[in-house]
């Protein structure tokens, strides 16, 4: 059986977006491998008259709200269209439509006002693709103006520069959405278009207005209509659009977990007996008996694992500690957890989250067809990127306890201190620091990993009194699952080093390894760190860092999970 990647990684290949097929949004799912299309791959979109037509009817309705504001005919407030926001809603009700267009346009720029690094690019395409696909579903009574743009932005690659701090993960990502809609809008036709007043973006690696950038794509910017504004800004797609590409690096992250575990138990001469199917099934956990089938899988035919369903082990009692034996009781559980969160990132990614929404089909009797909620409240979102943050903190504190067994002559059954095999006993470090940097980036994340979901600070006048603080929670979930990437890239590293070593000390070719293990070895083999040398086994001190960070591309890229699973299919690997 060969594994395959959970749907988000598919589609994980540098540049191939750069040839496929437009995503045609028509009102069918977005999936998370469309997502990371179009932010990481450059994946161009499109918008079907079907996804068109759904946003017809809640656009026509505002419309005649507005026209009875035209003619001068009483119209009960409606918030975002005729009131403030927030606390200030309900104070007064505008009678001018034109007011109702000026406030569109001052809440854009008003809450523009963040702080910090600008976020990564894949970031705001993510972005501005899941408000897309939310102001599609039809509920946001906005024109065609505003979809037709935010697609030739996505397609002409505009970069608004989004700063990372100031969603709260309620009332919407105001901050950072706004940072996109100021690039996106100017003044009404007869106010003067300041570029002071056009945000910022990013164009050939500089920071410009946002009149500049646009411009330099051959994209006019367009005036605001009523609710437009806080259609922009009001939904959780900045906080989404962060879980959702950590999401994606977690699942390929883990299925390049499971690959470093074999490759650590093989080459610590581990026992079988731990991934026996009865044992798992025993417990009736999906996502243990999958990684347990995974294990058997990738460790299959090595003359280096003790005992199976089928032999005897040679040793006794047949128990490896605990990084070895409970790989699928630690790795099962992410399995399930981040299963589940794709289930509700994919929800969030094709929902409607502004506010207020409008139905039409309300009946008659219900005048007001805008139904205010908190379809903005990023709960959802923010527990995701907890969880993923959660797991993958577990995925790499097992990891790290691994690498410390590989480096201990004590624990590493018969392997060289340090994995490095010196003519002179301690004239040599070997991988003794990358098993440091290990236990620093871990215990890093037991900091980062704790819930941002927990905390709450009352905004707006106590109106805004719970908030999920979901930016807070993805922005933790990137670095997480960054952090663990390097983690399981140093594992493939030092797994690596010790596969060479075992083998050597039985005096076996790497025909003695598993199928799967030896594809995983040759690739880290097969690969030329950025200073040109080969990732090879080292017998003497080396310069590292290049090496570290050419297996943790291995990781990030998918190229050992590829590898092993075209191996483990029949094909070449």
């Amino acid at each position: 059986m060969t594994t395959e990647l959970p749907s988000p990684a598919p589609a994980l290949r540098a540049g191939a977006a750069a040839t496929e097929e437009p995503l045609v949004l028509d009102g069918s799912r977005v999936t998370l491998a469309d997502l990371v299309g179009v932010a990481r791959h450059g994946r161009q979109v499109r918008v079907d008259e079907k996804a068109l037509e759904r946003m017809r009817p809640s656009a026509e309705w505002l419309g005649g709200v507005i026209g009875a504001m035209e003619r001068g005919e009483p119209v009960e407030p409606v918030y975002s269209v005729n009131t403030g926001f927030g606390s200030l809603a309900g104070r007064e009700a505008f009678t001018d439509p034109r007011d109702a267009a000026e406030l569109s346009r001052r809440l854009v720029i008003s809450n523009a006002s963040g702080v910090g690094r600008h976020v990564d690019a894949e970031v705001v395409r993510a972005t501005m693709l899941i408000r897309l696909v939310s102001l599609l579903q039809g509920h946001s009574a906005v024109g065609s103006a505003i979809v037709d743009t935010l697609v030739e932005m996505i397609n002409r690659g505009v970069l608004p520069a989004v700063p990372e701090y100031g969603s709260l993960g309620a009332s919407g990502d105001l901050i950072p959405l706004a940072h996109i809609a100021i690039v996106l809008c100017r003044p009404a036709d007869d106010t003067e278009d300041d570029e002071r007043d056009s945000g910022e973006a990013i164009l050939d690696g500089r920071v410009v207005s946002g009149i500049e950038a646009m411009a330099a794509a051959g994209i006019p910017r367009i005036p605001l209509g009523a609710k437009d504004g806080l259609a922009l800004l009001n939904g959780t797609s900045f906080s989404c659009a962060q879980t959702a590409l950590a999401l994606y690096d977690a699942t390929n992250l883990l299925e390049h977990a499971h690959i470093t575990a074999a490759m650590s138990v093989e080459a610590l001469n581990g026992f079988g007996d731990a991934f026996i199917a009865e044992l798992h099934e025993a417990r009736g956990q999906a996502g243990q008996i999958a990684v347990a089938a995974r294990m058997r899988e990738l460790l299959a035919g090595s003359a280096f694992v003790d005992g199976d369903r089928d032999n005897d082990p040679g040793r006794q009692p047949p128990q490896d500690a605990y990084s070895l034996r409970c790989v699928p009781q630690v790795h099962g559980p992410v399995v399930d957890t981040l299963g589940f969160v794709t289930g509700i990132i994919e929800n969030e990614i094709n929902a409607a989250t502004d506010n207020p929404l409008i139905f039409p089909g309300l009946p008659a009797g219900r005048r007001l067809k805008a139904v205010s909620g908190g379809n903005f409240h990023a709960e959802y979102v923010a527990f995701a990127a907890d969880f993923i943050s959660i797991v993958m903190t577990e995925i790499g504190s097992i990891s790290e306890r691994r690498l410390f067994r590989l480096d201990d002559g004590t624990l590493n059954r018969g392997l060289p201190d340090m994995l490095v095999a010196s003519q002179k006993v301690g004239l040599d470090c070997g991988y003794m620091l990358p098993q440091y940097l290990a236990a620093a980036l871990v215990s890093d994340c037991k900091t980062l990993s704790h819930p941002d979901s927990v905390d709450s600070i009352p905004t707006s006048a106590n109106q805004e009194d719970h908030v999920s603080m979901a930016n807070n929670a993805g922005r933790h979930a990137r670095t997480v699952v960054r952090n663990i990437e390097n983690v399981i890239g140093i594992e493939l590293l030092m797994a690596g080093q010790a596969l060479d070593l075992r083998l050597q000390a039985a005096g076996a070719d790497p025909s003695a390894l598993s199928p799967a293990t030896r594809t995983a070895w040759e690739t880290l083999r097969a690969a030329r760190s950025a200073d040109g040398r080969a990732v090879d086994a080292i017998e003497q001190d080396v310069v590292l860092y290049p090496r570290v960070r050419r297996a943790v591309e291995l990781v990030h890229d998918g190229d050992v999970l590829r590898a092993v699973n075209a191996r483990l299919a029949g094909g070449a690997a």
